[in-house]
Protein backbone atom coordinates (compact mmCIF):
# COMPACT_ATOMS: atom_id res chain seq x y z
CA UNK A 1 0.00 0.00 0.00
CA UNK A 2 1.15 3.53 -0.75
CA UNK A 3 2.77 5.64 1.97
CA UNK A 4 -0.04 8.02 2.97
CA UNK A 5 2.30 10.16 5.08
CA UNK A 6 4.35 10.92 1.98
CA UNK A 7 1.17 11.40 -0.05
CA UNK A 8 -0.08 14.07 2.38
CA UNK A 9 3.31 15.72 2.39
CA UNK A 10 3.17 16.02 -1.39
CA UNK A 11 -0.47 17.17 -1.40
CA UNK A 12 0.41 19.85 1.13
CA UNK A 13 3.26 21.19 -0.98
CA UNK A 14 1.18 21.29 -4.18
CA UNK A 15 -1.79 22.91 -2.43
CA UNK A 16 0.37 25.59 -0.82
CA UNK A 17 2.05 26.38 -4.13
CA UNK A 18 -1.31 26.66 -5.88
CA UNK A 19 -2.74 28.65 -2.99
CA UNK A 20 0.16 31.08 -3.02
CA UNK A 21 -0.41 31.80 -6.68
CA UNK A 22 -4.15 32.19 -6.09
CA UNK A 23 -3.52 34.71 -3.33
CA UNK A 24 -1.14 36.71 -5.51
CA UNK A 25 -3.74 36.95 -8.27
CA UNK A 26 -6.85 37.44 -6.11
CA UNK A 27 -8.70 40.50 -7.35
CA UNK A 28 -6.58 40.65 -10.52
CA UNK A 29 -8.33 38.08 -12.71
CA UNK A 30 -8.29 39.38 -16.27
CA UNK A 31 -9.41 36.44 -18.41
CA UNK A 32 -12.78 34.83 -17.77
CA UNK A 33 -14.39 32.18 -19.96
CA UNK A 34 -17.69 30.36 -19.64
CA UNK A 35 -18.24 26.59 -19.59
CA UNK A 36 -20.92 25.57 -22.15
CA UNK A 37 -24.10 27.54 -21.49
CA UNK A 38 -23.50 27.84 -17.75
CA UNK A 39 -22.25 30.82 -15.85
CA UNK A 40 -19.41 28.71 -14.44
CA UNK A 41 -16.40 31.00 -14.40
CA UNK A 42 -13.03 29.56 -15.35
CA UNK A 43 -10.00 31.76 -14.81
CA UNK A 44 -6.39 31.63 -15.82
CA UNK A 45 -5.69 30.97 -12.16
CA UNK A 46 -7.91 27.87 -12.23
CA UNK A 47 -5.91 26.43 -15.11
CA UNK A 48 -2.57 27.39 -13.60
CA UNK A 49 -3.52 25.87 -10.23
CA UNK A 50 -4.45 22.61 -11.91
CA UNK A 51 -1.18 22.59 -13.83
CA UNK A 52 0.83 22.88 -10.60
CA UNK A 53 -0.98 19.91 -9.04
CA UNK A 54 -1.07 17.67 -12.11
CA UNK A 55 2.60 18.21 -12.83
CA UNK A 56 3.35 17.27 -9.22
CA UNK A 57 1.31 14.08 -9.48
CA UNK A 58 2.82 13.22 -12.85
CA UNK A 59 6.33 13.65 -11.48
CA UNK A 60 5.81 11.74 -8.22
CA UNK A 61 3.25 9.13 -9.31
CA UNK A 62 3.54 8.74 -13.10
CA UNK A 63 1.75 5.37 -13.07
CA UNK A 64 -1.41 6.75 -11.37
CA UNK A 65 -4.66 7.80 -13.04
CA UNK A 66 -5.95 11.36 -12.62
CA UNK A 67 -9.44 12.89 -12.73
CA UNK A 68 -9.46 16.68 -12.63
CA UNK A 69 -12.09 19.34 -13.18
CA UNK A 70 -10.54 21.01 -16.20
CA UNK A 71 -8.73 18.17 -17.99
CA UNK A 72 -11.05 15.29 -17.14
CA UNK A 73 -9.59 11.81 -16.74
CA UNK A 74 -6.28 10.81 -18.25
CA UNK A 75 -5.78 7.53 -20.11
CA UNK A 76 -3.75 5.81 -17.40
CA UNK A 77 -5.14 2.53 -16.04
CA UNK A 78 -4.38 2.15 -12.34
CA UNK A 79 -5.87 1.09 -9.01
CA UNK A 80 -4.93 4.58 -7.83
CA UNK A 81 -6.90 7.64 -8.94
CA UNK A 82 -6.15 11.24 -8.01
CA UNK A 83 -9.28 13.43 -7.92
CA UNK A 84 -8.46 17.12 -8.16
CA UNK A 85 -10.39 20.37 -7.95
CA UNK A 86 -7.69 23.04 -8.17
CA UNK A 87 -9.97 25.97 -7.34
CA UNK A 88 -13.33 25.12 -5.84
CA UNK A 89 -15.27 28.37 -5.65
CA UNK A 90 -14.30 29.95 -8.96
CA UNK A 91 -17.28 32.33 -8.94
CA UNK A 92 -16.22 33.61 -5.51
CA UNK A 93 -12.65 33.93 -6.72
CA UNK A 94 -13.62 35.83 -9.85
CA UNK A 95 -15.66 38.23 -7.71
CA UNK A 96 -12.80 38.74 -5.26
CA UNK A 97 -14.66 36.93 -2.47
CA UNK A 98 -12.15 35.11 -0.21
CA UNK A 99 -13.99 31.77 0.11
CA UNK A 100 -12.40 29.19 -2.18
CA UNK A 101 -10.31 26.07 -1.74
CA UNK A 102 -7.94 23.56 -3.29
CA UNK A 103 -9.22 19.98 -3.03
CA UNK A 104 -7.05 16.91 -3.68
CA UNK A 105 -7.97 13.28 -2.98
CA UNK A 106 -6.30 9.95 -3.64
CA UNK A 107 -8.52 6.93 -4.23
CA UNK A 108 -7.53 3.28 -4.21
CA UNK A 109 -9.93 0.96 -6.03
CA UNK A 110 -12.68 3.61 -5.99
CA UNK A 111 -12.34 4.42 -2.28
CA UNK A 112 -10.75 7.65 -1.03
CA UNK A 113 -7.81 6.83 1.23
CA UNK A 114 -6.33 10.30 1.74
CA UNK A 115 -7.39 13.86 1.05
CA UNK A 116 -6.66 17.51 1.58
CA UNK A 117 -8.69 20.71 1.37
CA UNK A 118 -6.78 23.99 1.62
CA UNK A 119 -8.39 27.42 2.00
CA UNK A 120 -5.57 29.86 1.20
CA UNK A 121 -7.05 33.10 2.53
CA UNK A 122 -7.68 31.61 5.99
CA UNK A 123 -4.57 29.41 5.71
CA UNK A 124 -6.70 26.42 6.76
CA UNK A 125 -5.28 23.03 5.87
CA UNK A 126 -7.74 20.16 6.36
CA UNK A 127 -6.17 16.71 6.01
CA UNK A 128 -7.55 13.20 6.27
CA UNK A 129 -6.32 9.61 6.11
CA UNK A 130 -8.94 6.85 6.09
CA UNK A 131 -9.06 4.96 9.36
CA UNK A 132 -6.48 7.20 11.01
CA UNK A 133 -7.23 10.90 11.47
CA UNK A 134 -8.77 14.11 10.19
CA UNK A 135 -7.17 17.42 11.18
CA UNK A 136 -7.34 21.17 10.69
CA UNK A 137 -3.87 22.72 10.78
CA UNK A 138 -2.65 19.65 12.65
CA UNK A 139 -5.43 19.65 15.26
CA UNK A 140 -7.90 16.75 15.43
CA UNK A 141 -11.46 17.74 14.54
CA UNK A 142 -14.92 16.19 14.84
CA UNK A 143 -18.43 16.92 13.64
CA UNK A 144 -20.93 18.98 15.63
CA UNK A 145 -22.78 17.19 18.42
CA UNK A 146 -26.04 19.14 18.08
CA UNK A 147 -29.26 17.15 17.87
CA UNK A 148 -31.93 19.78 17.17
CA UNK A 149 -32.32 21.30 13.72
CA UNK A 150 -33.48 24.57 15.29
CA UNK A 151 -30.02 25.01 16.85
CA UNK A 152 -28.09 24.31 13.66
CA UNK A 153 -26.27 26.43 11.11
CA UNK A 154 -26.36 24.56 7.81
CA UNK A 155 -24.89 25.17 4.37
CA UNK A 156 -26.15 24.39 0.91
CA UNK A 157 -25.58 25.36 -2.70
CA UNK A 158 -27.44 25.85 -5.96
CA UNK A 159 -26.54 24.81 -9.52
CA UNK A 160 -25.17 27.40 -11.91
CA UNK A 161 -28.05 26.73 -14.30
CA UNK A 162 -30.66 26.96 -11.53
CA UNK A 163 -33.12 28.85 -13.76
CA UNK A 164 -33.49 25.70 -15.90
CA UNK A 165 -32.24 22.85 -13.72
CA UNK A 166 -34.98 20.42 -12.56
CA UNK A 167 -33.18 19.93 -9.23
CA UNK A 168 -32.36 23.55 -8.42
CA UNK A 169 -32.69 23.05 -4.64
CA UNK A 170 -34.96 26.08 -4.17
CA UNK A 171 -37.81 23.97 -2.78
CA UNK A 172 -35.60 22.21 -0.23
CA UNK A 173 -34.01 25.47 0.92
CA UNK A 174 -37.44 27.07 1.33
CA UNK A 175 -38.56 24.14 3.46
CA UNK A 176 -35.49 24.01 5.68
CA UNK A 177 -34.74 27.74 6.21
CA UNK A 178 -37.59 28.32 8.74
CA UNK A 179 -36.48 25.30 10.76
CA UNK A 180 -32.81 26.18 11.37
CA UNK A 181 -30.78 28.78 13.24
CA UNK A 182 -29.09 29.83 10.01
CA UNK A 183 -28.39 28.79 6.43
CA UNK A 184 -25.18 29.67 4.60
CA UNK A 185 -24.35 29.53 0.90
CA UNK A 186 -20.54 29.52 0.87
CA UNK A 187 -20.00 28.79 -2.81
CA UNK A 188 -17.49 25.96 -2.34
CA UNK A 189 -18.73 22.42 -1.76
CA UNK A 190 -15.30 21.20 -0.67
CA UNK A 191 -15.01 23.94 1.95
CA UNK A 192 -18.56 23.27 3.16
CA UNK A 193 -17.76 19.60 3.75
CA UNK A 194 -14.49 20.44 5.49
CA UNK A 195 -16.37 22.74 7.86
CA UNK A 196 -18.95 20.06 8.61
CA UNK A 197 -16.05 17.78 9.53
CA UNK A 198 -14.69 20.50 11.83
CA UNK A 199 -18.07 21.17 13.47
CA UNK A 200 -18.07 24.77 12.26
CA UNK A 201 -21.14 23.90 10.21
CA UNK A 202 -23.69 21.50 11.65
CA UNK A 203 -24.80 20.06 8.32
CA UNK A 204 -24.81 20.50 4.58
CA UNK A 205 -26.68 19.33 1.52
CA UNK A 206 -26.35 19.95 -2.21
CA UNK A 207 -27.46 18.41 -5.48
CA UNK A 208 -25.75 17.58 -8.77
CA UNK A 209 -22.15 17.94 -7.67
CA UNK A 210 -19.13 16.39 -9.40
CA UNK A 211 -16.70 13.80 -7.98
CA UNK A 212 -13.89 16.35 -7.60
CA UNK A 213 -16.15 18.54 -5.45
CA UNK A 214 -16.61 15.88 -2.78
CA UNK A 215 -13.88 13.21 -2.97
CA UNK A 216 -11.80 14.64 -0.13
CA UNK A 217 -14.58 16.28 1.88
CA UNK A 218 -16.85 13.26 2.25
CA UNK A 219 -14.06 11.20 3.78
CA UNK A 220 -13.31 14.08 6.17
CA UNK A 221 -16.91 14.11 7.41
CA UNK A 222 -16.95 10.34 7.92
CA UNK A 223 -13.53 10.25 9.61
CA UNK A 224 -14.71 13.07 11.90
CA UNK A 225 -17.60 10.91 13.13
CA UNK A 226 -20.26 12.13 10.72
CA UNK A 227 -22.27 10.49 7.99
CA UNK A 228 -22.95 11.01 4.31
CA UNK A 229 -26.38 10.24 2.84
CA UNK A 230 -26.49 10.07 -0.97
CA UNK A 231 -29.63 11.15 -2.80
CA UNK A 232 -29.40 8.52 -5.50
CA UNK A 233 -32.62 9.62 -7.21
CA UNK A 234 -31.06 13.01 -8.09
CA UNK A 235 -28.60 13.89 -10.83
CA UNK A 236 -24.85 13.91 -10.34
CA UNK A 237 -23.46 13.51 -6.84
CA UNK A 238 -26.24 14.68 -4.53
CA UNK A 239 -25.72 14.30 -0.80
CA UNK A 240 -26.42 15.28 2.78
CA UNK A 241 -23.64 15.58 5.39
CA UNK A 242 -23.78 15.97 9.15
CA UNK A 243 -23.70 14.02 12.37
CA UNK A 244 -25.91 10.94 12.57
CA UNK A 245 -28.94 12.85 13.88
CA UNK A 246 -28.76 16.09 11.89
CA UNK A 247 -27.73 14.38 8.67
CA UNK A 248 -30.71 12.08 8.91
CA UNK A 249 -33.04 14.96 9.79
CA UNK A 250 -32.02 16.92 6.69
CA UNK A 251 -32.47 13.77 4.63
CA UNK A 252 -35.97 13.30 6.05
CA UNK A 253 -36.92 16.90 5.22
CA UNK A 254 -35.80 16.45 1.62
CA UNK A 255 -37.69 13.20 1.27
CA UNK A 256 -40.81 14.72 2.85
CA UNK A 257 -40.66 17.63 0.38
CA UNK A 258 -40.38 15.18 -2.52
CA UNK A 259 -43.31 13.14 -1.22
CA UNK A 260 -45.51 16.22 -0.86
CA UNK A 261 -44.57 17.27 -4.40
CA UNK A 262 -45.44 13.81 -5.70
CA UNK A 263 -41.90 12.99 -6.73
Amino acid sequence: MINTKKVLQNMRAWAREAGKMQMQCLGKVHCIDTKSSMVDLVTEVDRSSERIILEGIGSSYPEHAILSEEQGRNEMESDYLWVVDPLDGTTNYAQGLPIFAVSIALQYRCQTIAGLIYAPVMDQMFEVVRGEYVTLNGRNIQVSQKSKLSECVLATGFPYDRARHPDNNVNYAARIIPKVLGLRRMGSAAYDLANVAAGTLDGYWELNLSPWDVAAGTLMVEQAGGCIHYLTDKRGVSLVAGNNIIGRTIWDEIKAEDQEAGL
